[in-house]
C-alpha cells in the first residue's frame, strides 16, 4: 500500500509527550502498571484504559487498505529518523538533535522527516522495567561459556537498554481449499537374500498408492508478521510466543518514555508472508485429511475471503554494543524476559578449550599405551 500519497490534510505529528500536571516535566509509562510517573517530582497519573469490545480489537478490511480506501482517521503522521547504517526508522524526541541508533549503536543526526502510515490499533504494554530486562540479558550472556568476559562486563556496566515498540501486522482470513493427491498404505512382503554366503529371509516394506481428493477449511486468526527490517528475523521470532489475547487498544500514553519504530514492511508484503504460513498450515491439513501411512499432495486450490488486519506494537528491550569494532545486538521480550541475540565468541577461550582438550587426549593416549 502506498501510504505516502496523502488524500486529505495532514494529521498532527504524534510526539507522545505527556507533561506532568504538577511540575510540567515529561511523564513516562511505568511498565507492568496502568500509570504514568514523573521522575522529577514523583507525581503519578493513572492511564484511563479503553474497554475492549466483545470479540477483541476491531480489525480493518484488507482490500480497502490495499485500494487506498481506508478512512483518514486510520492514518497518522509521525516525525521519524532513519539510521544510515541499518535503515531502522523510529520516532525521535524533536528536541534531540543527535544520538545513537538503538538498533545498531550507529551515531545518527535527527532530521525533520515524517512518515505517513496506518495507525496502530493495538499494543502489548511493557511489563518488565529496564533493570529486569538488563538482568535477563546479563544472565543469558553469563550462560554462554565462550562469550568474551569483556563484553559481559561492558554489557552489565554499559549504557541503558532502549525500550522499543516494534511494529507487526496480524491477519485474519477464512480459507476453503480443494486438493488432489495420493494416499499411501504400507504393506510388507518377505523375500530371500544372500548375506555372508547364507540365504536369509527379510521383511520388506512396500507402499500401495491410491488417488485421494477432498476439501479442507480453516479460519486463521491473528497470523503474526514482523513489519520491521531493523533486526534479524531469527531474533524476533525467538522472542515468541506473544500473548496477543492481552492486546490493549492503542493508547499513546503507553508509549510515554519509549520509542516506537515505524513499519518498513508494507501491508501487501506482510500479507504475502502471512499467506506462506497459511499455505503451510493448509498443506498440513490436506495431508491429515488424506490419512494413511504416507501422503502426496499434487495440487491445492484455495479460496480466501474476509481478510482483515491490524497494525500492532509489541514491546522489546534492546541493547546494541560496539565492542572492539564489532556490533552486538540483544533483544529481550518486554513481557516475558525471553532473550535473543548475536552470540559472541571469545577466540582466546575457544583456543584454550582446544588446547586443554588436546592435552587431555594426549594424557589419555599415554595412559592407554602404557597399560597395554
Amino acid at each position: 500500500m502506498d501510504t505516502d500519497a496523502p488524500t486529505a490534510p495532514e494529521s498532527p505529528i504524534a510526539e507522545h509527550h505527556f507533561p506532568c500536571d504538577a511540575c510540567g516535566s515529561d511523564l513516562r509509562y511505568d511498565p507492568g502498571t496502568h500509570r504514568l510517573i514523573c521522575d522529577h517530582c514523583g507525581n503519578i497519573q493513572t492511564i484511563e484504559t479503553t474497554k475492549r469490545a466483545a470479540g477483541g480489537i476491531r480489525e480493518l478490511d484488507f482490500s480497502s487498505a490495499i485500494e487506498n480506501r481506508l478512512a483518514e482517521a486510520e492514518i497518522e503522521e509521525t516525525r521519524t529518523v532513519t539510521c544510515p547504517n541499518c535503515g531502522a526508522s523510529f520516532e525521535f524526541d524533536p528536541d534531540t538533535h543527535a544520538a545513537e541508533c538503538p538498533f545498531c549503536a550507529t551515531p545518527v543526526v535527527t532530521d525533520t522527516g515524517t512518515h505517513r502510515h496506518i495507525k496502530p490499533r493495538g499494543l502489548l504494554p511493557f511489563a518488565l522495567d529496564e533493570g529486569t530486562a538488563r538482568k535477563a540479558m546479563s544472565d543469558w550472556l553469563g550462560s554462554l561459556w565462550f562469550a568474551p568476559n569483556g563484553l559481559r562486563d561492558y554489557a552489565r556496566k554499559g549504557r541503558r537498554m532502549s525500550g522499543i515498540y516494534v511494529p507487526y501486522w496480524t491477519f485474519d482470513a477464512d480459507t476453503q481449499s480443494r486438493y488432489t493427491g495420493q494416499r499411501g498404505t504400507h504393506y510388507y512382503t518377505t523375500k530371500t537374500v544372500i548375506r555372508d554366503g547364507k540365504r536369509r529371509q527379510v521383511r520388506v516394506r512396500n507402499t500401495r498408492w491410491r488417488p485421494a481428493s477432498g476439501r479442507v477449511a480453516r479460519f486463521f486468526d491473528d497470523v503474526l508478521v514482523l513489519a520491521s527490517r531493523s533486526l534479524p528475523k531469527r531474533y524476533t521470532d525467538g522472542l515468541e510466543p506473544w500473548d496477543l489475547s492481552a492486546l490493549e487498544p492503542y493508547n499513546p500514553e503507553y508509549l510515554a518514555g519509549f520509542r516506537a519504530e515505524g513499519y518498513q514492511v508494507e501491508l501487501a508484503e506482510g500479507f504475502s508472508e502471512a499467506r506462506q504460513y497459511m499455505d503451510r498450515m493448509i498443506l498440513r491439513d490436506c495431508k491429515y485429511d488424506i490419512g494413511g501411512d504416507e501422503q502426496r499432495v499434487h495440487d491445492v486450490q484455495t479460496t480466501i475471503s474476509d481478510v482483515t488486519f491490524k497494525h500492532i506494537l509489541l514491546p522489546v528491550w534492546l541493547a546494541a554494543y560496539k565492542y572492539r569494532g564489532q556490533t552486538y545486538r540483544f533483544v529481550v521480550n518486554g513481557r516475558t524476559g525471553r532473550v535473543q541475540g548475536e552470540r559472541p565468541w571469545s577466540v582466546w577461550k575457544i583456543a584454550f578449550a582446544v588446547l586443554i582438550g588436546a592435552i587431555l587426549a594426549a594424557i589419555a593416549g599415554f595412559v592407554i599405551a602404557n597399560s597395554q
